[in-house]
């Protein structure tokens, strides 16, 4: 039997793959907001398994799978077997004969790549502790919507060093632009992947001006991510001086986007003023989330598509 290709983390692809995935991205939604039906996966199924909660992963992947001509399927642990213990080589063993593709929201990215390890077929990380990559996968596209390739730009990434700015690190790599983070002492950005990311790709600081300072994008979320609730009060401290507001938006370029993978905390990580303000594409990057997810199911179950 083939093996699957998995989208586990932004690294296991390579430039031409995410060149092919825009493309497609454009395509898709052109199609979609022209009316052109487009159904490739009529009797496909997908598997969407939640172990947290979700607005955006369930939506974006659920309607995408429909209107590709599929279905897809929601399962959590409350209404599951994996509520009670089942060990996840089992459910993949399972829903890996009953489904084309699989995708999953968890804590821990081990848990992900054991998910794969015994799967038929693809499996999508649709965001773990460690990695965001269809988040990333659509902000790109919403940067080259706006601005054309993001190929020698600059990101600046204003807040914690979570799962979304590592992830935004592997793409610095991948597609060739500098990332430049400023985190709170005690919040900085940790490398997992084992990659080496030099001065040309990746600068750490604490300082948000310095971050920001002639970025073409500005991108930031919440202080407290899922599972970080117990810390709210000490984050909240810790965070002071790193709200994206307008003054920090004058010291990118005049022309720099912002976005922010929501929910979003107007007046904790961002003023209001900023993310419902001209420079804010956070609903494009919101929807782009389906676009994006649509151009890689099809990449992962069809291959290289271009009609």
């Amino acid at each position: 039997m083939t093996q699957p290709r998995h989208y586990l983390q932004f690294s296991d692809l390579d430039k031409n793959a995410y060149r092919h995935l825009f493309q497609r991205s454009a395509v898709l939604k052109r199609r979609q907001s022209a009316g052109e039906l487009y159904r490739p996966l009529v009797g496909k199924v997908m598997s969407m398994v939640f172990e947290k909660n979700s607005t955006r992963t369930r939506v974006s992947f659920e309607a995408g799978m429909a209107q590709l001509g599929g279905h897809a399927m929601f399962l959590d642990t409350k209404t599951s077997q994996m509520g009670r213990g089942e060990p996840v080589e089992d459910t993949a063993r399972v829903l890996s004969r009953m489904s084309d593709i699989i995708m999953i929201r968890t804590f821990e990215q081990t848990l992900v790549e054991r998910l794969a390890a015994h799967s038929r077929v693809p499996v999508i990380n649709g965001l773990t502790n460690e990695y965001h990559p269809c988040q990333i996968l659509a902000d790109i596209f919403t940067f080259i919507e706006h601005r054309g390739p993001i190929e020698g730009k600059t990101v600046a990434w204003v807040g914690d060093g979570n799962n979304v700015c590592r992830t935004w690190l592997q793409a610095a790599r991948v597609l060739g632009f500098k990332l430049k983070v400023a985190t709170p002492v005690g919040y900085a950005l940790t490398v997992l992947d084992g990659h080496e990311y030099g001065p040309d790709v990746f600068e750490a600081g604490h300082d948000p001006e310095a971050a920001v300072a002639d970025a073409d994008l500005v991108t930031t979320d919440v202080f407290t991510s899922m599972g970080f609730e117990g810390e709210f009060a000490a984050r909240l401290k810790a965070f002071e001086g790193f709200q994206v507001n307008a003054a920090l938006m004058a010291k990118a370029r005049p022309d720099a986007l912002f976005m922010h993978c929501l929910p979003a905390h107007r007046g904790e990580e961002v003023a209001a003023e900023v993310i419902d303000g001209p420079q804010s594409v956070v609903w494009d990057e919101a929807e782009n989330r389906m676009h994006v997810q649509k151009a890689l199911i099809e990449y992962l179950l069809l291959g290289s598509v271009n009609h």
